[in-house]
């Protein structure tokens, strides 16, 4: 009994750990999973690929929607209106300007029309005769005043000033990035973190050359906002990294890239919960300010940020960290100590697989079936055999003869018969 309990326990120690109870859910908010972010990296980079390549391609062909502030131009806007597009469309084609875009924006009594033409290619006086004449006919067509049509004009100069201003601050916001990174934790997770930046603003930018959203001096405001808030998350995620990283693999008992996947469990939940909070007034901008109450602006500024947003919180679980422990590990240090660990794993499982094994088959004849009981009385029968003088195995065990053993100190009636010799009469 003792080889039988000493056999389970040592099964029980090579059987794997049971499941935690609970739901996902529960196991998320207490920072108790166990997904591999790093060890399926190639997944995330793979993915991440994929959509920014189609994004190169449509921006390579089909390029991007600038507005007005952007490309220069004149447009009109028409509110409070019930007019149609194709109404807004007919009414500027009589008035001789080609290729106008109209689009609606808003629903209901918060319907907007606005109307944008190149108009640079004519002449001073003929331009301002063409913007009256439009004025006009919207104004017809809408059944309001002219004086309700609000008109805009942008020179080309003034969008080149926009551009150039986004790019400048777009590289400032990289210098700050790897100089705050750097001196709060280190070259590599500043490289990190910058490679997640420029993944968001890819990502974004491919939308929206793939979907033809315009692009507006809101856009770029708020494409500068989600790179600040993608880059807040990032930081959380390696605040956890440098704890573990202390406590853990320098004291080697884990490698980098085990720190970064258990710091990056222990904060899921917590970028989950920002994520979703931050997404939901801006799905309320987009439902509610700009479809029913047609902020043309706020649609501007929400759908940048919507998309920014969920980019960001992907890049930094996905993109970010298993990057940063991907450089890490190429590290002298990080990698005889990855080496370390992964031989000492195989010799302990190879240890125990041993252990296991011979206690087993310590244990195993006092667990057999009933099979190997009978064969463990075979040996025994044959030694009954030869004592009854090689007779048949085919008989039955019970009706062999075996020979009469003789206690010490008796003897046989035959052979006292045999020393007294025969009896006289």
């Amino acid at each position: 009994m003792a080889k039988v309990k000493a056999a389970q326990e040592g099964a029980a120690a090579m059987a794997p750990a049971p499941e935690q109870d609970g739901s996902i859910f529960s196991r998320l908010y207490h920072g108790n999973t166990h997904f591999q972010f790093v060890g399926h990296r190639r997944r995330w980079y793979t993915f991440s690929a994929v959509v920014i390549l189609i994004g190169l391609a449509a921006l390579g062909i089909r390029g991007l929607n600038f507005g007005i502030e952007f490309k220069g131009g004149t447009s009109w806007e028409v509110t409070n209106t019930h007019l149609t597009v194709s109404q807004a469309r007919n009414a500027v084609a009589s008035t001789g300007v080609k290729q106008a875009v109209v689009v609606s924006l808003g629903s209901g009594s918060s319907t907007t029309i606005e109307v944008q033409a190149d108009l640079s290619v004519y002449s001073a006086a003929r331009k301002a005769t063409l913007e009256t004449d439009v004025t006009d006919a919207l104004a017809a067509a809408a059944h309001v005043p002219a004086n309700r049509v609000s008109l805009n004009d942008v020179g080309p100069t003034w969008g080149g000033q926009i551009t150039t201003k986004a790019v400048q601050a777009l590289i400032g916001f990289f210098v700050a990035i790897l100089l705050y990174i750097t001196l709060r934790f280190e070259l590599k997770m500043a490289a990190a973190a910058l490679v997640a930046v420029i993944h968001d603003i890819l990502v974004t930018v491919g939308i929206y050359a793939i979907v033809g959203f315009e692009v507006t001096p809101a856009t770029v405001i708020a494409v500068l906002t989600i790179l600040g808030y993608s880059l807040y998350d990032t930081i959380v995620v390696f605040d956890r990294v440098q704890e573990n990283v202390k406590g853990m693999v320098n004291s080697g008992r884990m490698t980098y890239s085990d720190a970064v996947d258990s710091s990056m469990n222990q904060v899921l939940m917590r970028s989950m919960n920002t994520s979703i909070v931050a997404i939901i007034p801006i799905l309320s901008v987009l439902l509610i300010g700009a479809q029913l109450l047609g902020a043309t602006t706020l649609q501007q500024f929400g759908l940048a940020l919507f998309i920014g947003l969920t980019t960001g919180a992907y890049s930094s679980i996905f993109i970010a960290s298993p990057l940063l422990a991907q450089l890490k590990e190429r590290e002298p240090r990080y990698k005889a100590l990855a080496e370390r660990l992964a031989k000492a794993q195989a010799a302990e499982e190879s240890k125990a697989a041993k252990r296991g094994a011979r206690l087993a088959q310590q244990a195993g004849p006092k667990e057999g079936p009933a099979g190997g009981a009978e064969a463990a009385s075979e040996p025994a029968a044959t030694t009954d055999d030869a004592l009854d003088g090689g007779s048949s195995g085919t008989a039955p065990q019970a009706e062999r003869k075996r020979p009469k053993l003789v206690e010490p100190g008796q003897r046989s009636s035959s052979a006292s018969r045999r020393r007294q010799g025969p009896k006289r009469r």
